[in-house]
């Protein structure tokens, strides 16, 4: 039996992180942790599973620590956390996180909102950061995710060359790599490919992921525009939750589900079982016992004769 082939993307699911923090009740632990073992089981290798902020901003999120602890015994899994600052960082390395994911406001006046630090304090920031990993984690990967590229509910436009020399200013911090986030759902398709292109052209293979919302029903189009132009990496959200609660009116993550459909439907490889992740749903829904959900792939279901893996022309 020949090996299976590796994924032609990565998907990576931020809803323990992105999509919790956006929900005013909290998940008990328990939950948390079941709902982690159905997004492994389904084969997601990538999990944001929390942030590690003080519990007074964001209670939801209090348990993170605990999280990663157990994460780190699901096979084959990156455990990723947010951090806004040293301290978090330097928590999140001592529970034994593999990546860190630092938010960067490519908007002036979002990162005073969201961090209450300038952009030039970020990335001084991130350069004591990384001072940290490569004192005591090497291995730790970091990935500085430019939040507000695309537009901002506060300033409005965000100037792309703005964007491109923040981007430049965080790989010369020692970032391993440096994404995009639609934070505000404001981006479209031709601005996804423009913007992306100038960013690598840029910073070159240090080019991360592609994080979309889809506040105006343009996320999987933007998706679909960032894979074009080469981006392998895409955050995702199980059941559509999440937002910035920093960003008024940003809400709506892209689908995990949807996104894996339409990659898988291209014939473009997940390694995601798409059964598995739609039963993911039932622990999220358990969980969080009301909350809406989204998805327009699990409301319609499969098509008939899908079957995920198969050739495409």
């Amino acid at each position: 039996m020949s090996p299976t082939p590796p994924p032609d993307v990565l998907i990576s699911e931020v809803g323990p992180r992105d999509g919790l923090q956006s929900v005013a009740r909290t998940m008990a632990t328990a939950d948390k942790i079941r709902w982690l073992d159905a997004l492994h089981a389904a084969s997601l290798r990538e999990i944001e599973v929390g942030s590690f902020v003080p519990a007074s901003l964001l209670p939801q999120l209090a348990d993170t620590a605990a999280l990663v602890r157990h994460a780190l015994t699901l096979p084959g899994l990156t455990v990723m956390a947010l951090v806004p600052n040293l301290r978090g960082a330097k928590a999140a390395i001592e529970a034994g996180v593999h990546k860190l994911t630092i938010p960067v406001s490519a908007s002036a006046a979002h990162s005073l909102a969201n961090v209450r630090k300038t952009r030039e304090d970020m990335v001084a920031e991130v350069r004591s950061i990384v001072a940290l990993r490569n004192d005591i984690a090497p291995n730790v990967k970091i990935e500085a995710g430019l939040s507000t590229a695309f537009g901002c509910t506060i300033q409005g436009e965000v100037p792309e060359d703005e964007v491109v020399w923040l981007a430049t200013q965080v790989v010369e911090a020692g970032v391993d790599e440096s994404g995009l986030s639609d934070t505000t759902g404001m981006a479209n398709p031709a601005q996804v490919r423009r913007l992306f292109n100038k960013v690598r052209a840029a910073i070159g293979d240090k080019t991360g992921a592609a994080h979309m919302h889809n506040t105006r029903g343009l996320g999987l189009a933007n998706c679909l525009a960032a894979y074009d132009v080469g981006v392998r990496t895409f955050d995702a959200s199980l059941g559509g939750l999440g937002g910035c609660p920093y960003a008024p009116g940003a809400s709506g993550n892209v689908v995990t589900e949807d996104l894996v459909f339409m990659f898988e439907a291209m014939g473009v490889r997940t390694g995601v079982d798409i059964a598995k992740l739609l039963a993911a749903r039932e622990p999220l829904k358990a969980g969080l016992p009301g909350e809406p959900v989204y998805g327009m792939t699990p409301e319609a279901g499969l098509p008939k004769g899908f079957a995920q893996g198969a050739a495409h022309d």
